[in-house]
């Protein structure tokens, strides 16, 4: 049997929004929504790629609105984003880089780590409810960037050939482990760093989806659907909810943090690829 597009889209949404009246357990579904502008053309942009587009929007409205007039004494939401960009600057730039290198990559790492945080945050939002991180495509491009930028640093101190040999050669050690050590220092530092940072970021966003999916559409059963006798199960899957969306705030703003660390530590390490 045939499911219409229209009850597709609907089972699909119910389980993002809670917006139906019947249970759906949460799927893979939830992250491949039909699409809403541009079917069937290479801007095709599903609901997942508008609540990215919405929480960029966002973001850089925040960014204008805070120093488009900035003040020596900050206040307001000047005083909140200077605050936030303090922090990135002191405690990963600053912190793993150095003043002076950190100054450099600041910018890198600020959009990084900002990047992160807002599009995570949409999976704590009403009738959002989902992080666009959830889906491989961001998580790839931002690991894509970090990757560029920690090999760009190394080849541009020492040039290619000196840099690869420094980054996968381990000094001091007797010549036969070489030939074990040699591939798994190079799967370690060029596939492995890019493959989890995609897949950390991606990974964390999914479950969190899921989880809060999962709590609250069976809070939404208990109340409504369920049998008399189940509905004393109700306050325990709202506490359950509520209790995982504290959770998941800590997770949106540690994704950010690590995503963001990583990248400083990478880029170090290639600055300093023949001191190991």
């Amino acid at each position: 049997m045939t499911v219409p597009a229209a009850r597709t889209r609907e089972r699909t949404l119910s389980v993002t929004t809670l917006a139906a009246g019947e249970f759906h357990a949460p799927s893979l579904s939830d992250f491949f929504p039909p699409a809403v502008l541009f079917a069937g053309t290479p801007f095709e942009l599903d609901r997942l790629m508008l609540i990215r587009l919405l929480m960029t929007a966002v973001l850089v409205l925040l960014f204008v609105l805070a120093f488009r007039s900035p003040k020596i004494v900050p206040r307001g939401l000047q005083n909140v984003m200077e605050t936030a960009v303090v922090f990135v600057k002191e405690q990963i730039a600053d912190e793993v880089l150095g003043k002076e290198t950190g100054k450099r990559f600041l910018p890198l790492i600020a959009t990084i780590f900002f990047t992160v945080l807002f599009l995570n945050f949409s999976s704590v939002v009403p009738f959002l409810n989902i992080s666009s991180n959830a889906r491989v495509g961001m998580p790839l491009v931002l690991a894509a960037i970090a990757y560029i930028a920690f090999n760009y640093v190394g080849i541009r101190k020492y040039g290619f050939w000196k840099y690869m040999r420094s980054s996968i050669v381990v000094p001091d050690v007797p010549p036969a482990l070489h030939v074990l050590l040699i591939p798994i220092e190079f799967v370690s530092t060029f596939i492995l760093r890019p493959f989890t940072l995609t897949v950390r970021l991606m990974a964390n966003m999914l479950a969190g989806h899921i989880m809060l999916v999962l709590f609250f559409s069976a809070t939404w059963f208990f109340l409504f659907d369920a049998t008399a006798w189940m509905k004393v199960f109700t306050p325990f899957s709202l506490l359950a909810g509520i209790g995982f969306t504290l959770f998941e705030l800590l997770v949106i703003f540690l994704q950010a943090y690590v995503f963001a660390l990583l990248t400083a530590v990478y880029i170090s390490l290639a600055q300093h690829a023949a001191d190991h």
